[in-house]
C-alpha cells in the first residue's frame, strides 16, 4: 500500500510538471503574450496616438514577452476594467495581469491567482478641485467620493470611516473616463483612487490640471505589481524573475544602451550572471539563457521604465520616493541571481 501511495503521489507530482508548464507552452505556440491592461491609464497602460500600448505595466508585458520570444513586440494586450480583470486571468483569456492591481491576503489566497511582485508601491489618495477650499479628508465630511468598482479603496474607506467616526456618500464608477466626467460634472466632491491614477487624471484626463489638486492624505498601502494563475510555478518564475532582473540591472548599472558591452566585458560576478554569461538560469526555467539580456536592451532597467513612463521624463513627473533602489532609500530590491 505504502509503495502504491507513493507511485500515485508520484505520478501526480509528474501531472502537476506538466500543468505547471502549461502556460509557457500556450504562449509559445499562440506567439505572443496574451498580456490584460488597463483601458486607459496614462503612464502605466494605454495607447499612445499611433496605438502603440506605453506604460509602467506595459513594459512589464512587453519584458515577459523579451524573455520568452527575444521580441518584446509580441504581445497582445487586452483591456480590462477592475470588475472583469480577474474573471479575464481566471478564464485564461490573458496570461498575465498587469494593470495597477493591489497585492492582498484574500486576493493572493482565495481567487485562484497569484501576486508576481511589485513593479509599483502607492497608497490611496484624493483629488479635489482647488476652489473647494478642501485641505484635508476630514473636511471632506458627509460629501460625496467616487472611485472604481472592484477595487480596494472602498473597504479602504470604509475602514477609515470607522477609525474616524466620520461619514462620506460613497459612488462606484466602472471605468477611469466615466470617473473624470463625473468628478467633472461636479456630481462628486472628490476622486479617490491610488495616488498614481490620480496623478494621470489630473496630468492628462481634466482639461485643467491646475483646477485640481490630491491632498496629502493617505489611507491605505497599495502594493501594485503583474498576477499569474494559481498552479503554474514556471509561469509564476518567469513573470517574477523578469521584473527583478530589471531591478537588479538598475542595481548594478546595467541599461538598454550598455547592456551588449557589460555582458561583453563586465568581470562582475552578479552582471554576468545576470546577462547569461555564467549559470545557466534562464534553463532553469524553461528559456535562453541570453532571456534577460533580450529584456534589458529592449525594455531597458526598472530606473528607465519608470522614468520614461511616470518619472520626470514622463508628463506625470513622479518622483522616485519610495520606489527607489533600497541603496537610495526606496523599496526596490531584487533578489539575489546566484
Amino acid at each position: 500500500m505504502r509503495r502504491l501511495l507513493l507511485g500515485l503521489g508520484w505520478l501526480l507530482a509528474s501531472g502537476l510538471v506538466s500543468a505547471q508548464a502549461a502556460t509557457l507552452d500556450t504562449v509559445r505556440a499562440r506567439g505572443a503574450v496574451s498580456c490584460g491592461v488597463n483601458v486607459g491609464l496614462g503612464g502605466f497602460s494605454m495607447p499612445d496616438s499611433q496605438g502603440v500600448w506605453r506604460g509602467l505595466d506595459v513594459d512589464v508585458c512587453r519584458a515577459v514577452a523579451a524573455a520568452v520570444f527575444g521580441d518584446a513586440t509580441k504581445v497582445k494586450y487586452v483591456p480590462t476594467t477592475g470588475t472583469s480583470r480577474f474573471t479575464a486571468l481566471q478564464s485564461g483569456e490573458i496570461d498575465i495581469l498587469s494593470r495597477n492591481t493591489t497585492l492582498t491576503f484574500v486576493r493572493d489566497a482565495t481567487i485562484g491567482l497569484r501576486m508576481v511582485g511589485v513593479n509599483f508601491y502607492d497608497g490611496q489618495g484624493f483629488l479635489v478641485r482647488k476652489s473647494a477650499n478642501v485641505h484635508s479628508l476630514k473636511d471632506l465630511a458627509g460629501g460625496t467620493i467616487c472611485m472604481l468598482q472592484g477595487s480596494t479603496h472602498e473597504m479602504n474607506l470604509a475602514d477609515w470611516m470607522k477609525q474616524h467616526d466620520t461619514e462620506f456618500h460613497v459612488v462606484l464608477l466602472d471605468t477611469t473616463d466615466v470617473l473624470i466626467k463625473v468628478l467633472l460634472s461636479g456630481r462628486c466632491d472628490a476622486a479617490s483612487s491610488d495616488s498614481s491614477n490620480l496623478a494621470s487624471i489630473r496630468g492628462a484626463g481634466v482639461p485643467n490640471p491646475d483646477e485640481f489638486e490630491i491632498l496629502p492624505d493617505r489611507i491605505s498601502k497599495e502594493p501594485l505589481g503583474p498576477m499569474v494563475r494559481r498552479g503554474d510555478d514556471q509561469w509564476l518564475d518567469i513573470v517574477r524573475w523578469t521584473m527583478l532582473a530589471m531591478v537588479e540591472a538598475e542595481e548594478t548599472g546595467v541599461t538598454s544602451a550598455n547592456a551588449e558591452q557589460m555582458a561583453a566585458s563586465s568581470t562582475n560576478p552578479t552582471v554576468q550572471r545576470l546577462l547569461g554569461k555564467s549559470g545557466e538560469f534562464g534553463q532553469l526555467i524553461g528559456l535562453d539563457n541570453g532571456w534577460t539580456l533580450a529584456v534589458i536592451k529592449q525594455v531597458g532597467n526598472y530606473g528607465e521604465s519608470y522614468e520614461r513612463n511616470v518619472g520626470m521624463a514622463s508628463s506625470l513627473k513622479l518622483p522616485r520616493g519610495i520606489n527607489d533602489l533600497w541603496t537610495r532609500g526606496g523599496l526596490m530590491y531584487a533578489f539575489p541571481f546566484r
